[in-house]
């Protein structure tokens, strides 16, 4: 009963969602981080850029637990016209969390999101809206990069690393600038730091992804020296080759290596197992024994976990879906 409620809640919070789209209107996205002395020169570049184009649109600012005082610069600007949105978040929750909010009051059917952080261009996110006609996300390539040459190898080797992964080919997956169409963001959930992997996820739905250039400009940058920030990155691409090729197959994921490790351990058991019964020596407290015994647990265990997987999918597999209908004639 509760989980009928819930589908059905969910259904009612959708249906409510596109009363409220407005045809034709664009969102604009910023998410904001410690920024007040960028808010003002980033505010005049956004509706300069904006107002070259023919459709409608707004802007929403979304305040992720800034405290600098970008809060106070962001009511004020806030104050100059009706199309100016403002979210304050209580604490900071992440970019994703961020783009979250900003969904659920913004109105339009075509999305440019860009977090401040990169310093992209506002003046060029009408290019990003021309190519969105002929696609459902459009990438920002920040060319030429006007952060640390230490940034830029971090982000080409990320890069690589992801498309060798997914198959998909982009030179800036995590530029933090896209345009796309709100169906995109509708039926691709995202979560934590999993904003920044919204192309491959897409991708993965069939939605078709493009690039185009944006500059990047010149200002303050973050270099981080963190070991635990790269691991987090690392992990979070774990988690999208996961979601986007095994999220309905765990057992496909964790049973291949379960039974290579299962395989290699009972070899090297049963190995042990005639050495010792033909007499060719003693097998206690060799270390190889060891090994196989261990290797031969972790493998079952993680073919255990894979079925247990299983069943929790097969349990809830109604109400999952891993397809997206782009057109039904009569």
């Amino acid at each position: 009963m509760e989980t009928i409620m819930g589908l059905a809640n969910s259904q009612i919070m959708l249906d409510e969602l596109h009363e409220k789209v407005v045809h034709g209107l664009v969102s604009v996205i910023i998410t904001i981080k410690d920024q007040k002395d960028y808010l003002q020169q980033l505010d005049d570049d956004l509706h300069a850029g904006l107002r070259e184009i023919d459709d409608p649109f707004e802007v929403i600012y979304v305040d992720d637990g800034s405290t600098d005082g970008s809060w106070l610069t962001l009511q004020q600007l806030a104050r100059k016209s009706e199309n100016r949105r403002v979210i304050k978040l209580r604490t900071a929750f992440g970019e994703s969390s961020a783009l979250q909010a900003a969904m659920e009051i913004a109105r339009g059917q075509r999305i440019i999101y860009c977090t401040s952080r990169v310093r992209a261009n506002s003046r060029d996110f009408g290019r990003l809206l021309k190519q969105l006609a002929n696609a459902d996300v459009v990438v920002g390539l920040r060319h030429p990069r006007r952060d640390s040459g230490f940034n830029q190898w971090i982000s080409k080797a990320f890069n690589a690393i992801t498309n060798h992964a997914t198959k998909l080919h982009l030179h800036d997956v995590n530029s933090g600038v896209f345009a796309v169409r709100r169906q995109v963001l509708e039926n691709v959930p995202f979560y934590g730091a999993l904003n920044s992997f919204l192309p491959v996820l897409a991708h993965r739905q069939g939605f078709r992804i493009v690039e185009e250039p944006i500059e990047q400009l010149r200002g303050h940058f973050d270099t981080s020296l963190h070991p635990k920030d790269y691991v987090r990155r690392f992990l979070d691409l774990i988690s999208v080759i996961f979601l986007s090729k095994y999220s309905k197959k765990p057992l496909h994921f964790l049973g291949f290596g379960g039974m290579v490790f299962a395989l290699i351990g009972a070899f090297i058991d049963i190995y042990l197992f005639f050495y010792r019964l033909f007499g060719f020596g003693g097998i206690a407290g060799r270390p190889m024994l060891l090994l196989g015994t261990v290797l031969l647990v972790i493998g079952l265990q993680m073919i255990a976990i894979g079925l247990l997987g299983e069943m929790i999918i097969f349990t809830h597999a109604r109400q999952i879906h891993e397809y997206n209908i782009e057109e039904i004639i009569n």
